[in-house]
């Protein structure tokens, strides 16, 4: 299983799409780490940009974010990756949390999305 965290100086980036990087976590069986890989991530909007299928093609199912609207959770969902919303912190405590089952969906997305399809930062 990969997992795959919108990063930002080794915390949960608020924003998915304005992140620096996404910090993708592989999990063994025994749901222990096995190794993370950083990948750059790409400048511009998440929901306009190829993340999704680079992050499908690097066998990823998973997401912990942030924030994030609801044109990128589709896109994400489309492309087999389950999003978790709302988490917030050190990113590898926080694989840990989801690990143990302490992680569930906030269930909100980013208002701002909804009118005009406009990615803008806060």
């Amino acid at each position: 299983m990969k997992i795959a965290i919108p990063t930002r100086a080794n915390a949960v980036d608020d924003h998915f799409g304005h992140c620096e990087s996404y910090s993708i976590f592989t999990i063994g069986e025994n749901k222990n780490i096995e190794g993370t890989e950083t990948l750059a991530s790409p400048q511009g909007c998440g929901c306009k940009s190829n993340i999704a299928s680079v992050l499908q093609d690097k066998d990823v199912t998973i997401m912990l974010a942030g924030n994030m609207g609801t044109g990128a959770l589709n896109i994400l969902t489309k492309h087999g990756i389950k999003v978790y919303r709302g988490c917030s912190g050190d990113v590898t405590e926080l694989v840990n949390d989801f690990l143990n089952g302490n992680v569930t969906d906030s269930g909100e997305g980013c208002n701002h999305h909804e009118e005009g399809h406009q990615c803008t930062h806060h």
